[in-house]
């Protein structure tokens, strides 16, 4: 292969590994100051190209601790979303939860899957997650490709 070939693979594979290109992220976080139900939310950023934040390293966490700062709302939504079916939570891009940051008390009512549907959110007085009904509405975080 030509020099420049190799140089041009590798800065792609340096990309997607480190999540950056000369200290730039891959994705940009916004926070959107509108209060909405989980779902308004989901739908909301993928109309505009972007989707509910999934947060799945310490490194996303902390970008998501300074975007809900400055947020209107006591929780700001995230892309993660109960199954009652399975017993799970998982994120809108497919992933099951690995990294967490729980609040010792994010469970309250997850057992009432029949009264309604339980969607993850940052509180943000303490930055960690918690369980809340998806009709709920606060502001959100869209991840914002490149």
């Amino acid at each position: 292969f030509p020099e420049f070939l190799s140089v041009k693979v590798f800065l792609e594979v340096f990309k997607l590994i480190s999540g950056s290109l000369f200290g730039k992220p891959c994705y940009e976080l916004v926070l959107i100051r509108e209060s909405k139900t989980w779902t308004e939310a989901l739908r909301y950023c993928r109309d505009r190209d972007m989707d509910l934040v999934s947060v799945d390293s310490e490194q996303m966490q902390r970008r998501a601790m300074n975007v809900t700062s400055s947020a209107s709302s006591d929780h700001v939504w995230l892309g993660l979303h109960h199954s009652c079916t399975v017993g799970l939570w998982f994120w809108v891009n497919g992933q099951t939860t690995c990294y967490d940051q729980w609040a010792s008390d994010y469970d309250i009512d997850l057992d009432k899957c029949d009264e309604t549907v339980r969607s993850g959110a940052i509180r943000t007085r303490d930055q960690l997650w918690i369980s809340r009904p998806e009709t709920d509405r606060n502001n959100f975080i869209c991840n914002k490709p490149p």
